[in-house]
């Protein structure tokens, strides 16, 4: 199949760690969450990638916007957004995370089975994350994350950090038949993995399974560095968003708006048409959009 000209923006919006204070507009609130998501899709994201947030209790303070794995959370987050899209007539992909080291396996993955979204992240490694904590995924846990895909029909994106990566990627896509093709994330920059420069990224492509699609994000510094280079190299996709960058340029703080508008707009300059959700849904594979019942709450599927 030729590939396509149309390049998926996916929003991530504000992982587990950026904070009001350093980025005033991160979203942690479901309902923060669900306008942002409408916002930002409306602007070109075809797909969301969504961590949650709850004021939690730490170290005998109360921590505001904390990481979390709540399925309460994302619950809510998935719900607003499905209301939303079809009060706004806004198609978005919703991609949940399942990245959560500190968190119990179960926990990690509670709500695909409960929720269904059309995709998740799926972190194949162990990482020294900015050579500050154990970013931990155990292979019982991967073994586990490998099953649940299969069985709820949620399409993983691989987040590759480094070479081996890819590989282990693809053992779990082999060894528990995790339809083809894959999909690769590569996110660049983070200390202790892969330093984002064009021939890193140029490398990474090299070694990409056959028939797989591909995007791009740069941490922090080399989030435009990234973008570019992934333009030039033919990606499939471009990741940004406050959960990887927090400045627009030097010294001015972003929205996530504004960094979706940039991605759009570097796009068009390289000759690429931005990809609807349903154009990244054909373009990744993606057959079935997940819908929940309005009268059982149950989730189903729509062809």
């Amino acid at each position: 199949m030729a590939k396509s000209n149309k390049i998926i923006i996916q929003v991530a919006l504000c992982g587990a760690g950026t904070k009001k204070e350093v980025a005033p507009t991160v979203p942690y609130t479901p309902e923060e969450i669900a306008e942002q998501t409408m916002i930002c899709a409306k602007a070109g994201a075809s797909i969301v990638h969504i961590h949650v947030r709850e004021d939690k209790e730490v170290d005998g303070k109360m921590e505001v916007g904390y990481k979390s794995m709540s399925i309460d959370k994302f619950t809510a987050c998935v719900e607003l957004i499905r209301e939303r899209s079809k009060k706004e007539g806004v198609d978005v992909v919703v991609n949940l995370t399942t990245s959560g080291g500190e968190y119990e396996d179960q926990k990690r993955i509670q709500h695909l089975g409960a929720l269904r979204p059309e995709m998740c992240s799926f972190d194949p490694n162990t990482l020294n994350w900015n050579n500050a904590y154990i970013f931990e995924n155990h292979p019982r846990f991967l073994n586990y994350l490998a099953q649940e895909v299969v069985r709820c029909d949620v399409k993983p994106e691989f987040e590759i950090f480094d070479t081996g990566h890819i590989d282990s990627a693809m053992f779990y896509v082999e060894k528990h038949g995790i339809p083809k093709p894959p999909h690769l994330q590569f996110i660049m920059g983070v200390g202790g993995s892969m330093p984002g420069t064009a021939d890193n990224l140029a490398f990474m492509v090299g070694k990409l399974p056959a028939g797989s699609t591909w995007s791009v994000s740069g941490i922090g510094r080399c989030h435009m560095p990234m973008m570019l280079a992934g333009l030039a190299l033919g990606c499939d996709g471009l990741r940004v968003g406050l959960e990887d960058n927090i400045y627009f340029s030097r010294g001015v703080v972003a929205t996530n708006l504004q960094l979706v508008e940039r991605a759009v707009e570097l796009s068009k300059l390289a000759g690429r048409e931005i990809a609807t959700a349903q154009d990244a849904r054909e373009i990744l594979g993606i057959s079935r959009n997940c819908l929940r019942d309005e009268k059982t709450n149950a989730a189903t599927w729509k062809p």
